[in-house]
């Protein structure tokens, strides 16, 4: 019996730790990760980045081979520090720091030490690497640049932060990442997927083989090709006509919101953002808070839209039914309203009716229409909310959902906002008079002005601006590319519009800009400039501004075109749309006197004066 019982404790025995060892190795993996850390190496391999190509499928973006000197640090054995800081071109303080800001981040995970070597210097180190442990070179793509422009469009790829590896355990500290452009909206399509390979160690620290026999080891998977709506010579040719000024340009395609151009000036080469002098480069980029080079003035900057803004003035009208088509109405040199208050007008053949008052740019005639816009209602409060809400159906106001990663609302301004400026609720029409032509609290980006004029161009509705065109291996984009948007303005209220900005080129404020053979249609503005100078508000320079599109009947392009401190419309914001709606359209360029013009003329010295103390140029 004694000896059944002892045979049954030892079964007992061996069922119970069989069973527990079955469960740490099979089921348990709490300690998976202890074990890895200790006795299992992990290397990445990393796959190439998609490639980047225009709408006519011209390449911008590929890649070139890089190597970065990596660092395990509980790996590092002594090593001669001096002459392993001269191989890398670092001082010894420089050194140190690298190499314990690795040890914070992980002893045990690689870590970057020399980013982005070139071919010449791996070579030269690849044959001395032997020599310290610890360190290994790691080879990985960097971008390479077809092109010099498009910088805002494309973006960069830089290191990740330690906030980034925090949010996304997909990365790893040195990984790279899309930042601004195309690159940050479109990373986790052109990234790929990174492969990773496990070595299995002994307990001497020493490479036995690959880790279960490379069962865990995965191949990179390249990142997919995207295909850009963007004219690369279009958008070629709009940076150069902008170099010496500051400003956008935006085209869209008016029936599929494909976006063509999108220049913010100044730029700068994408390519200065590759390689170990970019952290140099950048930080000369950042610096320059006069240029502002990185500051994308298309997406982000908000600027009074001045007369453009009257062809919204003028559909919000009809709408009401406050107008109709042949009402004229009398400008004596501009709109006198409560106790001699006046706001001032060019000369021009008066009276005039919607079409003549587009072509003219008759602040008297759209005064007029806006105030009896918000008088139709009991309250300027119901007035303001309705004039609102026709703004928002064109997208105004508000984010348009395009694809990519930055943008301002703008504003337009609704009751809420009057009633804080006025609390006790008392003001009137008058008060907000000037948003009437597009000045006032009224704000908008380029790329929401080229949105309204595209609207104008269908007739009523849009699709919101997007830049992806095709990704590769995917069959479709986002549906709401696709999508039409209507506004609130009945299609009938457009027809007049558009002639009166066909009119703008026929004989009106634009008839010098005229190009051969194509119907355009436009609209100039002047949009008053402020800034604080030593604490004061101070009038400046007014900018220059342009929307327009072509043909008048089904359109090919709108555009929109914004020149800081550039006088009046059709001085430098005109000419540069017509331009780039003749070198679209046509190809060619016939206008050589607009393009003379443009190409040699500079407003560096109007964006001195607020430095130099000279004089700006108000109203002239």
């Amino acid at each position: 019996m004694r000896k059944l019982l002892l045979l049954i404790l030892v079964l007992v025995s061996g069922v119970v730790f069989a069973s527990r060892l079955f469960y740490l190795q099979i089921y348990d993996t709490s300690f998976d990760k202890l074990s890895e850390n200790n006795a299992i190496k992990i290397q990445y391999d990393y796959p190439q980045r998609g490639y980047i190509f225009d709408r006519n499928g011209k390449l911008l973006v590929s890649n070139q081979p890089s190597y970065d000197v990596m660092v395990i640090p509980r790996e590092v054995k002594p090593l001669d520090t001096l002459e392993f800081c001269k191989l890398l071109k670092l001082t010894k303080e420089q050194f140190i720091t690298k190499l314990e800001k690795a040890r914070v981040y992980s002893p045990r995970l690689p870590s970057v030490v020399i980013p982005q070597l070139t071919k010449a210097e791996y070579a030269y180190l690849s044959e001395k690497m032997h020599k310290y442990e610890g360190f290994y070179i790691q080879k990985r793509s960097l971008r390479d640049y077809q092109i010099a422009h498009s910088a805002n469009v494309l973006g960069y790829i830089a290191e990740v932060n330690n906030r980034i590896i925090e949010n996304n355990p997909y990365y790893r500290m040195g990984d790279l990442i899309g930042m601004q452009g195309v690159e940050e909206q479109y990373e986790d399509v052109l990234r790929g997927v990174k492969g990773v390979k496990y070595t299995q160690k002994d307990r001497f620290n020493r490479e036995i083989g690959p880790y279960k026999g490379g069962a865990f080891d995965t191949l990179p998977e390249r990142g997919k090709d995207i295909v850009l709506t963007i004219e690369s010579q279009l958008q070629s040719y709009g940076e150069e006509l902008m170099i010496n000024k500051r400003g956008g340009i935006v085209a869209l395609e008016p029936s599929s919101g494909e976006i063509l151009a999108l220049v913010a000036a100044p730029n700068y080469d994408p390519a200065l953002l590759v390689g170990r002098e970019r952290s140099k480069n950048f930080t000369r980029l950042w610096y320059d808070t006069i240029a502002r080079p990185l500051f994308d003035r298309v997406l982000k900057g908000e600027y009074p839209p001045g007369s453009p803004f009257k062809t919204l003035t003028g559909l919000i009208a009809l709408q009401e039914g406050v107008i109709d088509t042949k009402e004229k109405v009398y400008c004596p040199h501009g709109y006198v309203y409560g106790r001699g208050r006046k706001l001032g007008c060019h000369s021009h053949v008066t009276p005039l009716a919607m079409e003549g008052g587009i072509a003219n740019s008759c602040n008297a005639y759209f005064c007029t229409v806006y105030r009896r816009t918000i008088e139709k209602y009991p309250s300027p409060q119901e007035g303001i909310q309705n004039w609102h809400n026709h703004l928002k159906s064109f997208g105004l106001g508000d984010y348009l959902g395009y694809d990519l990663p930055i943008g301002s609302k703008g504003l337009i301004p609704d009751s809420t906002y009057y009633n804080r400026w006025y609390p006790e609720r008392n003001w009137y029409a008058t008060a907000t008079i000037s948003n009437a032509i597009g000045q006032g609290e009224v704000s908008l980006t380029p790329m929401q002005m080229v949105n309204f004029t595209a609207t104008i161009a269908n007739r009523g509705w849009y699709i919101k601006p997007h830049i992806i065109k095709n990704i590769k291996g995917v069959d479709t984009i986002p549906s709401e590319y696709n999508k039409k948007q209507y506004t609130t303005i009945d299609a009938k209220h457009f027809e007049p519009v558009v002639e009166g900005m066909h009119d703008v080129y026929r004989y009106g404020t634009a008839s010098s800009l005229k190009i051969p053979e194509i119907e355009i249609c436009g609209k100039t503005g002047t949009a008053e400039n402020y800034t604080k100078i030593d604490g004061k508000r101070v009038q400046l320079t007014d900018h220059s501004v342009f929307v327009a599109f072509a043909p008048k009947d089904n359109p090919k392009i709108a555009i929109a075109v914004f020149v800081e401190n550039g006088y009046w419309g059709s001085r430098w914001a005109g000419k540069i749309a017509s331009l780039m709606i003749e070198k679209y359209i046509k190809g060619e360029i016939t206008r050589t006197d607009l393009e003379k013009y443009v190409l040699e003329g500079s407003l560096m010295d109007e964006y001195a004066k607020p430095y130099s103390g000279e004089p700006f140029k108000i109203n002239q």
